[in-house]
């Protein structure tokens, strides 16, 4: 019986890949800002319906290095959601900074934002949301806090490449925004396990056109010329190879998401009456890539979260506890945080699995995992 990740890689065919890498074996330029380099920040700008794009090495760097832009003092306070992966508090620490951890919302998993405001301190400079398993933050009530109390907003958007906010224009036609276009900058994933992969990679996104100048010092050493350096910077540059894997899948992500939409509704329609199974409910004025399907595994049910994740192993079904534990629990914060006010962050911690999904996830595979999980004990 095969193996059926939580998710798979979206790849071009090795045909369409090997034809577009080709060029590289003339040029032998295979970093440094190289033209596909380019090409990738361009399309991506189109695509995301965003002004600047500064592309990364990966999601993590892009956020470290977009929070390190921002200048904050030393020992300053990002308030954060702590149903996240690692990755959304390690750029906050090891850029000096104090996690703030903020409760989650039940419904769709985003920070509470009616609880932002009880935790800014004189401290505070910025508001980290995350936009978890592609459901959208209230960026609207986000930032007007952060307007209030002259604050930075920086979304973790990882979860959330090529969503749109809906709305009506005076006359009532349709417009939209694209995510990354919230708050004062917007960091994007690009990870092999993301909808949309460079194989590794991520971008941050920004209205703000000097930070472009600022993130590519911090991306490449600081270094403008061949005998000028102007600032500290670290080694975050995407090469020539993830770039062109970014362009080729480009051309097929609307495809990948339809393939991912129809996967989630077949799971949607099967599981939605199951007593003690809850799933989350994002906003209905927004689009949706369906990078995640997760559901809530209630008191009741018919076994504990940890016995279906056990039995689906069994079958070679390899579903996720995305996020177990929450990152202020996570052993390298020594309990720091143990006290803090996480109550439904840590409860959804404890109930939640993320079922397989991607794109050539086939019908006879979805309905062993459907089955399983509607009569575990089967």
């Amino acid at each position: 019986m095969d193996i059926i990740h939580v998710t798979r890689s979206s790849m071009p065919s090795y045909e369409e890949y090997t034809e577009a890498i080709k060029p590289l074996w003339d040029s032998h330029w295979l970093t440094n800002m190289g033209k596909y380099h380019r090409e990738l920040e361009q399309k991506l700008r189109e695509y995301l319906d965003v002004p600047n794009v500064s592309l990364m090495v990966n999601g993590h760097m892009s956020l470290e290095l977009t929070l390190q832009s921002f200048g904050f003092p030393t020992g300053s306070e990002v308030i954060t959601t702590p149903y996240t992966f690692i990755s959304t508090t390690h750029a906050i620490v090891r850029n000096g900074l104090v996690p703030v951890f903020c409760d989650v919302k039940p419904e769709d998993g985003t920070i509470d934002e009616s609880k932002i405001e009880d935790l800014i301190t004189e401290k505070t400079v910025a508001i980290m949301p995350v936009h978890v398993y592609g459901n959208i933050c209230n960026d609207e009530v986000i930032s007007k806090i952060a307007y209030k109390y002259n604050l930075k907003v920086i979304y973790d958007a990882c979860h959330a490449f090529g969503e749109k906010i809906i709305s009506k224009d005076i006359q009532g036609n349709s417009i939209s925004k694209g995510v990354g276009n919230l708050g004062h900058a917007s960091v994007f994933s690009f990870h092999a396990t993301k909808v949309f992969n460079t194989i590794e990679g991520g971008a941050s996104v920004f209205s703000d056109p000097t930070l472009y100048d600022k993130l590519y010092n911090l991306k490449n050493f600081g270094i403008r010329g061949e005998e000028l350096v102007v600032e500290v910077g670290a080694n975050a540059k995407m090469n020539e190879f993830c770039a062109v894997m970014g362009l080729c899948n480009l051309k097929h992500i609307d495809q990948a998401i339809k393939a991912r939409s129809i996967c989630s509704e077949r799971y949607t329609s099967a599981l939605i009456s199951v007593p003690r199974i809850r799933l989350l409910t994002p906003r209905e004025d927004t689009t949706r890539n369906y990078a995640y399907y997760p559901i809530i595994l209630g008191n009741g049910y018919k076994c504990s979260r940890d016995e279906l994740y056990i039995k689906l192993r069994e079958h070679n079904i390899f579903a996720r506890k995305y996020f177990y534990p929450i990152t202020s629990d996570q052993a390298c914060f020594k309990n720091k945080y143990k006290k803090c006010d996480l109550e439904i962050a840590r409860d959804m911690s404890e109930h939640v699995l993320m079922l397989p999904i991607f794109e050539d996830l086939s019908e006879e595979d979805q309905d062993r995992i459907i089955d399983i999980v509607i009569n575990p004990n089967k």
